[in-house]
């Protein structure tokens, strides 16, 4: 037969796994990539989480026969690692090709706030360089958006997102004729963190530089409630920088997907 119940016990030492918590890189995550723009001659920081691939020069578009071809300011094509006025060449059918076509143009983010539309146009490649915005692609684990307020407010990132920069929001640029470019508003390079009018500088296939007053640029507009009748802001213009980033341009805010990393643990004997 059992017998009585024993009596209780003094109460252990306090007891340890003898483990830790290792932190360890994402193998299973997807890899985002991201360009940025500073819109000066300054490489731009990568935002945090985010580690730089290379740096470059901010490429808007190319033009070439009259076609042009856009690139996404929130893509790593529109960084180009080296500079040149025009950095393509024509080839025909009869395998021969032609570097700096008098007709062919590049159009790159500018460094100026301020540009002198009466200089004429610049050949020096050392003096153009300090006209040409910087950049810097950067990879992480994070899915990026941005948001577009349609006011002078900046939007707020949905659930789950945290912002990496503010600024207004960028649509397309035109040139001469049909020539022009735009922007996909989900994308990052629709969020320039700089307001310059004209955002870019304009090169040509003889190898020269400038701005020209024929290069326009298109911002989302602010679109604050009204009970006005018609269309709120339909016809109106806004003179001096001011007026153009109180009531006429939206801002934006570029988000990344928050990342919940899992802790791994290591056990010792």
């Amino acid at each position: 037969d059992a017998g009585d119940l024993g009596e209780k016990g003094e109460v252990g030492d306090e007891g340890g796994c003898e483990c830790s918590r290792k932190t360890v890189k994402c193998k299973a995550c997807d890899v985002h990539i991201v360009a940025r723009h500073s819109q000066t001659t300054e490489v731009p920081e990568c935002p945090a989480g985010y580690t730089s691939l290379w740096t470059g020069y901010s490429l808007v578009y190319l033009e070439g026969n009259g076609y042009s071809l856009a690139q996404d300011l929130g893509s790593a094509g529109s960084c180009l690692e080296q500079f040149q006025t025009v950095p393509m060449m024509q080839c025909s059918g009869g395998k021969v090709c032609s570097h700096g076509v008098r007709t062919d143009k590049s159009f790159w983010l500018s460094s100026d706030q301020n540009p002198d539309f009466s200089i004429k146009p610049e050949s020096n490649l050392d003096t153009i360089v300090n006209f040409i915005s910087k950049c810097n692609v950067c990879s992480g684990s994070s899915k990026v958006v941005a948001r577009h307020s349609f006011t002078a407010d900046l939007p707020t990132c949905p659930a789950g997102f945290h912002p990496l920069w503010h600024g207004y929001s960028y649509l397309m640029v035109t040139s001469s004729g049909s020539s022009g470019g735009g922007q996909t508003l989900s994308s990052a390079g629709s969020c320039l963190e700089e307001f310059y009018i004209p955002t870019f500088i304009e090169c040509l296939g003889r190898g020269t530089c400038a701005f020209y007053i024929n290069n326009i640029d298109y911002w989302l507009a602010q679109n604050p409630e009204t009970n006005s009748p018609g269309m709120w802001g339909m016809g109106s213009v806004y003179s001096g920088l001011d007026d153009i980033l109180d009531q006429g341009v939206a801002r934006c805010t570029v988000c990344a997907k928050d990342v919940r990393m899992r802790p791994n643990y290591t056990f010792s004997d």
